[in-house]
């Protein structure tokens, strides 16, 4: 059975609550969560690295001097790769890097992910995290005091207060339910859930 401690900001424990076993207690597989990730960042490339070729390059295509006689190589215009400032022959072109797995087998990762956390006791649940106003320092004094190393704090809807106040705080991250990834889930330490946010997580991994 997962079951684990309900905290407040204060650090105090309010409760227990327990998490899903075929959500967050499944069997890990590496390759799984390899997969996933790689699909992520592939996905994230932008791909626009673009350099001119000969043909795309300013200059005049006359030929440079005769063929004969000079002394110099046979050139022919100016834009030739050989030269300064002409084209480029093997340089790279904009492409799309984006490829998918199957539904299941992303689902099957977050699953993977989240029960990594729970192994590792880096999961940590919040009744709360209310804020009177969009405050920096309030975010980071809960943060100091819960001891969150490199935390990914996940809500259960849109709060505008803790996502704003969380912002520029370095290795912090604040996700909505819809946008819990693996990357994320493996790329931060603690991993923070709201109470709320269990049911959304339960509700989309249900199946």
């Amino acid at each position: 059975m997962a079951v684990v401690e309900v905290k407040n900001i204060q650090g105090e424990t309010v409760s227990e609550i327990e998490l899903a076993e075929e959500i967050f207690n499944v069997r890990v597989k590496k390759r799984v969560l390899h997969e996933v990730v790689q699909m992520q960042l592939a996905n994230r490339r932008r791909g626009t690295a673009k350099v001119k070729r000969r043909s795309e390059v300013k200059g005049s295509t006359s030929k440079m001097f005769r063929q004969k006689g000079t002394g110099n190589a046979r050139r022919g215009d100016i834009k030739s790769p050989l030269l300064r400032g002409g084209g480029v022959v093997f340089g790279p072109e904009p492409r799309d890097y984006s490829y998918k797995v199957p539904k299941k087998v992303k689902r099957l990762a977050l699953k993977m992910a989240l029960s990594s956390k729970y192994r590792d006791n880096e999961i940590i649940v919040l009744d709360g995290f209310d804020l009177d106003q969009v405050k920096t320092k309030a975010v980071a004094s809960v943060i100091d005091r819960l001891a969150l190393e490199k935390p990914l704090i996940v809500i259960n809807a849109k709060d505008e207060k803790l996502e704003l106040s969380s912002r520029n705080i370095p290795g912090v991250k604040v996700l909505r339910v819809e946008g819990l990834n693996v990357y994320d889930i493996l790329n931060h330490k603690t991993l923070v859930l709201l109470k709320p946010s269990i049911k959304g997580i339960e509700g989309r991994l249900a199946a």
